[in-house]
């Protein structure tokens, strides 16, 4: 999903002009005509997820400064790219000081323009990056830091955010990768408890003969090796949260422990001979289906409905794409600057195939991915084949065909190439063709059959360029996401040109 640049002018033709820019630079553009309007935009109820500001300084009502200052107050720290007709130093040097990002001069021109934008947006990425790794560390994590724009993700924020509200015990399932530990930090952070321990474990990374005393602690001598007591990630978490990420792997000698401290609240160490109070919050997580665990007899039924009271599933990035150019966007912001590396983005061309690709594992692939494309790239910005292991599990999408499909008589394929800002080349076709509307034997071919193919020859023809196929076919990126798993459903070859 393109980033959202909301472009604020009481100009009626500079707003247009500059809203078309903004969409050739490859972006979403959103357009108010006053300061006030700006303020309602990212201060509303329903506030749209908006990426940059582009905005006009001289304005009636709130003009510029004021909306930067509104911004200020409301500790908004969004890139803010300023217009002015005025080039004069004062108004730059007022403009930047109240948190300008960057300005530019009326009429500002397309390179300029895309320019300021690219560098707006990764300097956010940076220090989005690293404000999600200093809360991190500090326990300080909470869902603002979470990097997504799915419309999947929606109905699994809302209830995360409902279970940080209370201590109810929380079980997060998915796929290796997708981030269930950040969903744990994320409720421990936005709840009352944020304040105290956040301790994880990581169950399946823990030999069986040592399970019990990590969990609930050892006395001195209580087995061989034990030169001292250890009091446990139970005591250690008092008070806050305990996350037992990979749960399904606990033995089931520990599992009867666990029911019992979950149960009654205490823990009883390794030799010990009382029993310890302790007050822990309960978000465990699993890869893997716990229920077919319990019906495997390999997990207890019993405690199976002690910590699934309220169960959470992340989609994988495969069923939620739109969010991969954001991760995208943000490793390598991060990367970069830790390697002091001079550069400036990822091709529009690989951005798109990345955008394809299945990532079986998940956000951590994808950090893993950037990072070593950032160490051995060579140019100033990276294209598909500084991702040579993508490229191997998911190979490219190849170009149009010889003999295209084309449609006629009354839908033409564009032939205009054009480069967008994200620098997405959009493929032109050599010929015209026809869509068949009959069958072999005469009949109309099913509406079904016929869009489907529509949709395989846009995704050819803009090279998997999702925005543009959906700009183009004037449906919404959401809707086009959903005729093509259709599309797939139908067709299994298709699915090779689906973002």
């Amino acid at each position: 999903m393109a980033a959202t640049i909301l472009i604020a002018d009481d100009d009626a033709v500079q707003r247009r002009l500059v809203e078309a820019m903004v969409q050739k630079c490859g972006y979403q553009t959103m357009v108010v005509d006053s300061g006030d309007a700006v303020m309602a935009m990212l201060t509303g109820l329903e506030a749209p997820l908006i990426d940059a500001v582009v905005l006009d300084l001289v304005m009636p009502g709130l003009d510029g400064m004021g909306v930067l200052a509104r911004m200020r107050e409301a500790g908004l720290s969004l890139p803010v790219i300023v217009q002015t007709a005025h080039g004069g130093i004062d108004n730059v040097v007022s403009a930047m000081r109240a948190g300008a990002q960057d300005f530019v001069v009326k009429p500002v021109g397309m390179e300029r323009l895309q320019v300021s934008l690219r560098n707006a947006l990764n300097t956010s990425a940076l220090k989005g990056e690293l404000q999600r790794i200093r809360h991190s560390r500090e326990g300080r994590l909470t869902f603002a830091d979470i990097i997504t724009r799915s419309e999947a993700m929606a109905p699994v924020l809302r209830t995360a955010q409902k279970a940080a509200a209370s201590s109810i015990p929380v079980l997060i399932e998915g796929e290796s990768g997708v981030g269930k530990e950040l969903f744990a930090r994320a409720i421990h952070g936005s709840g009352e408890r944020k304040a105290k321990p956040f301790v994880a474990i990581n169950c399946g990374a823990i030999p069986d003969n040592l399970v019990e005393s990590i969990l609930f602690g050892h006395e001195k001598g209580a087995f061989t090796g034990a030169t001292e007591r250890h009091a446990g990630k139970f005591v250690e978490a008092h008070g806050g949260t305990l996350f037992l990420d990979e749960v399904s792997e606990l033995p089931l000698t520990a599992q009867v422990k666990l029911l019992r401290a979950l149960q009654e609240g205490t823990v009883e160490a390794v030799g010990g001979r009382k029993l310890v109070k302790v007050d822990v919050r309960i978000i465990s997580a699993t890869n893997r289906k716990l229920l077919d665990h319990v019906k495997a007899g390999h997990f207890r039924e019993d405690l199976f409905y002690r910590l699934h009271v309220l169960p959470l599933t992340i989609p994988p990035l495969r069923a939620r794409r739109e969010d991969i150019p954001h991760l995208l966007r943000y490793f390598l912001a991060r990367f970069v600057a830790e390697e002091n590396r001079a550069i400036t983005g990822i091709s529009g061309e690989a951005m798109a195939y990345l955008s394809q690709a299945d990532w079986p594992g998940n956000i951590r692939q994808i950090e893993n991915t950037v990072y070593r494309a950032v160490v051995l790239s060579e140019g100033e910005q990276l294209g598909i084949e500084d991702f040579p292991l993508v490229n191997a599990q998911s190979p490219i999408v190849p170009d149009a065909p010889a003999e295209p499909l084309v449609v006629s008589p009354a839908i033409h394929a564009s032939h205009t190439a054009t480069i967008s800002g994200n620098e997405i080349p959009i493929a032109p076709l050599p010929t015209h063709g026809t869509l068949a509307m009959l069958t072999a034997t005469s009949e109309v071919r099913p509406l079904e059959e016929m869009e489907n193919e529509i949709i395989r020859f846009a995704i050819a023809h803009y090279r998997g360029q999702m925005s543009e196929v959906a700009r183009r076919l004037k449906i919404g990126r959401s809707t086009l996401y959903r005729k093509l798993d259709d599309v797939s459903t139908a067709d299994p070859a298709a699915s090779s040109g689906a973002e």
